[in-house]
């Protein structure tokens, strides 16, 4: 074990004192003193390298939250304008259900329903809603492009299916579909 060397915290004393217990053989001591500065300066260095974490995760939170601020501002201009009237399609009258298939498209958003989100089916969706008319798959292939082979017809036959079963559209009879909102309070 280490003899005790007592030092002072006046000016000059403790090299006077290591002085002294080099001489009386106590080399290799470090004093009490080092050993606390070294210590300081370690955690000042831990201390600073984490200011600078603390800085860094500052800067990179407010750039999120500034991208979430945009993005809420986007919803709710979206959520305003799906709930504007529509305006009517040439040569036609716009439907009522017009501003009822605005809200079931926001519902299906906020449910995460992805075939309702999808653009195939905002065309759909968007067609029914500024016509107002009820439609057979043909027309619906016709009014947005598509061709009329069976393939075609089919295979907007089973969309609009999914949207009946979603509340969006209504089949009146067979085949023929009109924009409802029954089932989404509209």
């Amino acid at each position: 074990m280490w003899p005790v060397v007592p030092t002072s915290t006046v000016a000059g004393v403790e090299p006077a004192v290591r002085r002294a217990g080099a001489e009386r053989g106590w080399v290799g001591v470090p004093s009490l003193m080092e050993a606390l500065e070294a210590r300081r300066a370690d955690v000042l260095g831990q201390a600073e390298r984490l200011r600078e974490q603390i800085a860094a995760l500052s800067e990179e939170l407010s750039r999120a939250e500034e991208r979430l601020a945009r993005l809420q501002i986007a919803r709710e201009t979206v959520e305003e304008v799906l709930a504007a009237p529509c305006s009517p399609a040439p040569d036609t009258d716009a439907g009522e259900d017009a501003g009822g298939v605005a809200v079931a498209l926001v519902k299906a958003e906020a449910e995460l329903d992805v075939t309702v989100m999808s653009p195939e089916y905002r065309e759909i969706i968007a067609l029914f809603a500024t016509s107002g008319a009820a439609m057979r798959c043909k027309e619906v292939c016709r009014h947005l492009g598509l061709g009329t082979e069976a393939r075609h017809v089919e295979g907007m036959r089973s969309k609009l299916k999914r949207l009946v079963e979603r509340g969006i559209l209504a089949e009146l009879s067979s085949g023929l579909f009109k924009a409802d909102g029954r089932k989404q309070g509209w």
